[in-house]
């Protein structure tokens, strides 16, 4: 039977936020448009329509700044994604991904610029937003669908319908309780609590993580949660179809092998549109079919319509075809610079010599500026300061979150020089294992020996030694309190910060940025022991390799958290602390396949 079709109803909601910035008089159009769909369709043909003409987001003449820095000028080319879009964000580190996929998701806002949302949004930033720790893991990710307040309220429910003594009050939590469930089935209901914890179980999230608060578990682990609370928002349990747009910054990180090759195969069936940030160059492979690149240089977007491989080789074409144009240019520019030299003699030739020295000149300026090779941090952590034979020790360190036991009676000793990787599943404490070594954690029992000499440097993954309202200059000045003015500037010139950046917050800055703050901060310091957690996370191919250059020079002991087999490889590590038996062994190169399952 067909149903008469019901109007298309718009509802157009226009905002300026927050008037006008800086001197320039910049302002920002945020657009919502909401559709309801015809209603003569078949179920297929209402997805169909939803995910065309209403998962949408435009972004038109957008202009992004981080403090005084512009990474995108206006004018540029409308940034669109519809469903089946799937596009990876690429560009440089510093060269604004996270800046611009933050403004697309409306948690910050462009200098200028429209912005036209249509469509439902679930966004993965780098540094995932704490918010109620309290909460359970399994809650917080069913809280996409508000089943967790549902659960929440039937479970009171039910309660009241097993004390209360008067048949009325019985009878009322009895018809409540209906309700509830008429609502939690609308939703789902028990289908969905089992999609969740499909999704969970195949990011690495077992039950038994599912059940504990999310103060207990590591920053990975709240990490993961936060990824399966987006992706289960936009299933509804029949492979990932759904018109919402997910915005992902860096999503494989902290994940495993497994759990990266079953979220590659989700996204690829995402109904919706897709915008990824990622490093992950098998991702990007795999998984998109346009590609943004934020030129860093020029303060552009390009916008290539094919897939990650054929990418590649029309940004190669676009960069010669620019080097030729350059060439021309200035081949034009000097001949009509030396003819205007040679008529600059005579007086009656004056005004044409100046007409043709304003004609070459507009010649280079009409050109891009000329790519030179992107830069690189120069990485070298420093000479250990002096220190005793075995700098730091650890008896029956023992760390429990309420009747959570983490890992118990763990020993080991930090001889100088000595390297180690701390292997483990995610859960297992690595990283809670190094902030006890680092001091940043107490432990429940046992305690630490420091030796002769100790100075720790400390690398937290998720950037916890840097303070985010602090500018950079500020962090490096904090970590570094001795050192000269100069010096200190040498330094962020060598992490490539420099001019203006060093004024800005360092909350701000994308996870490649904040990860080469914090190793600056370790460089500055003359560490003997250096406790590594995810050191190469959000980095670059390049930058990555300068860390593992260092890592392989540097002299001093090195405690080493990572699910990358090349930094253990670099670190060469002599031991593997095995957690949570707190169990020690050779190194081997086993050990490497076990990094990427950890």
């Amino acid at each position: 039977m067909s149903i008469p079709a019901s109007p298309v109803r718009i509802r157009v909601t226009a905002v300026t936020p927050r008037g006008v910035r800086g001197d320039t008089g910049g302002r920002v159009k945020s657009v919502v448009l909401v559709r309801s769909e015809t209603h003569n369709r078949s179920a297929t043909d209402q997805h169909r329509i939803r995910s065309e003409e209403s998962s949408v987001i435009t972004a038109t003449d957008l202009e992004v700044r981080a403090g005084v820095r512009t990474l995108l000028s206006a004018p540029g080319p409308a940034l669109r994604v519809q469903a089946g879009d799937r596009i990876g964000l690429v560009g440089r580190n510093g060269a604004g991904k996270t800046t611009t996929l933050r403004i697309l998701a409306g948690e910050g806002e462009p200098y200028a610029g429209t912005i036209l949302r249509s469509s439902e949004i679930g966004y993965l930033p780098q540094d995932p937003r704490e918010g109620n720790l309290d909460v359970l893991a399994r809650d917080r990710v069913l809280s996409a669908r508000g089943l967790d307040t549902l659960i929440r309220d039937m479970e009171k429910q039910q309660a009241l319908m097993a004390e209360v003594a008067d048949e009325n009050e019985r009878e009322k939590a009895v018809r409540k309780y209906g309700r509830l469930e008429e609502r939690f089935s609308a939703l789902g209901g028990y289908v969905a609590e089992s999609e969740a914890a499909r999704i969970c179980h195949s990011l690495g999230l077992p039950d038994r993580v599912l059940g504990q608060a999310l103060r207990t578990l590591s920053g990975g682990q709240r990490r993961r949660i936060e990824l399966a609370r987006i992706l289960f928002s936009a299933s509804d349990g029949s492979g990932g179809r759904s018109d919402r747009i997910l915005l992902l910054d860096e999503p494989t990180n902290h994940l495993d092998a497994d759990s990266i090759t079953w979220l590659r195969g989700f996204l690829q069936s995402h109904d919706g549109g897709l915008i990824v940030i990622s490093h992950d160059v098998e991702l990007l492979d795999a998984v998109v079919n346009k590609v943004w690149f934020l030129d860093a240089v020029r303060g552009e977007a390009d916008v290539y319509n094919m897939g990650w491989k054929k990418y590649l080789d029309a940004r190669a074409t676009d960069e010669q075809r620019r080097r030729r144009e350059r060439a021309n240019a200035e081949k034009k520019a000097s001949a009509l610079k030396a003819q205007a030299a040679k008529l600059g003699a005579k007086a009656t030739k004056a005004v044409a010599a100046q007409n043709m020295v304003k004609r070459a000149e507009r010649l280079l300026n009409e050109l891009d500026d000329v790519r030179v090779a992107d830069k690189v941090a120069r990485i070298k952590f420093p000479e250990p300061a002096a220190c005793g034979k075995t700098p730091l020790m650890a008896e029956n360190l023992t760390k429990v979150y309420g009747s959570l036991e983490i890992f118990t009676g763990v020993d080991l000793a930090i001889d100088r020089g000595s390297r180690v990787v701390v292997l483990g599943l995610n859960g297992a404490g690595k990283t809670t294992l190094l902030r006890l070594l680092a001091g940043v954690e107490q432990p429940t029992a046992g305690g630490l020996v420091p030796g002769h000499g100790l100075k720790i440097g400390y690398f937290a993954q998720e950037h916890d030694t840097l303070d985010d309202a602090a500018s950079v200059w500020e962090n490096i000045r904090h970590a570094a309190p001795d050192a000269g003015e100069q010096d200190l500037r040498g330094l962020l010139g060598a992490f490539m910060f420099s001019g203006p950046q060093l004024d800005q917050p360092a909350g701000t800055l994308s996870g490649g940025e904040k990860t080469r703050l914090a190793l600056a901060g370790l460089v500055s310091s003359a560490a003997n022991v250096l406790l590594l957690d995810e050191p190469t996370n959000n980095l670059d191919p390049v930058s990555r390799e300068q860390v593992l250059d260092a890592l392989r020079s540097y002299t001093g002991a090195v405690v080493l958290v990572t699910h990358d087999p090349g930094a253990a490889e670099a670190l060469n590590p002599e031991r593997v602390i095995l957690l949570p038996d707190g169990t020690e062994d050779h190194w081997s190169a086993e050990y490497l396949e076990l990094i990427q399952l950890a």
